[in-house]
C-alpha cells in the first residue's frame, strides 16, 4: 500500500524555533506547499526591495519543489500575500521571469499580516508520482 500523504522537505524553522507546520506536502499526484517568506540564512528577510524578496520566495519555492521531485513547470496554482499595494508591479515582475510560460493560476491579495516581510507566496504543483523527476 502506497502511502498517499508525504511530509516534504525537513522541519521548518525559524530563529531556531521549529514552526508547527510542514514545508511541503505530497499528496497523491499534487504537492501542496506552505506559504514561503524570504528567508536569508533561516532568518526572515525584512530587508530588500520587493524584487529582492520575491527572488529570496521563488528561489526557495524552486528547492523545496526540487525535493519533491518537481520543477516549476509542475506548478499549478500561485497565492500570493504583499504588504503594500504598490509592491504588485515589481512583485509581478520577477515573478514574470520564473514562470515565463504556460504561468500557473494565480491569486493575490494586500494583507497587513505581512508585518515583517513585504511577500509571501503559496503554491501548489501536480506530478504524477511515476513522473516524479
Amino acid at each position: 500500500m502506497v502511502n498517499k500523504k508525504q511530509v516534504i522537505g525537513g522541519p521548518l524553522e525559524i530563529n531556531g524555533r521549529t514552526l508547527s507546520l510542514s514545508r511541503a506536502i505530497r499528496a497523491g499526484d499534487f504537492v501542496f506547499l506552505t506559504g514561503q517568506i524570504p528567508m536569508r540564512g533561516g532568518v526572515p528577510m525584512t530587508d530588500g526591495t520587493v524584487k529582492e524578496q520575491t527572488r529570496a520566495v521563488l528561489d526557495d519555492i524552486t528547492e523545496t519543489l526540487s525535493q519533491a521531485g518537481c520543477t516549476r513547470d509542475d506548478v499549478v496554482k500561485a497565492m500570493v500575500w504583499l504588504r503594500e499595494r504598490a509592491d504588485f508591479p515589481g512583485f509581478n515582475e520577477i515573478y514574470g521571469e520564473y514562470f515565463p510560460h504556460e504561468p500557473p493560476t494565480r491569486s493575490a491579495v494586500v494583507s497587513d499580516l505581512l508585518v515583517d516581510a513585504r511577500v509571501e507566496v503559496e503554491v501548489m504543483a501536480y506530478r504524477p508520482l511515476g513522473d516524479a523527476k
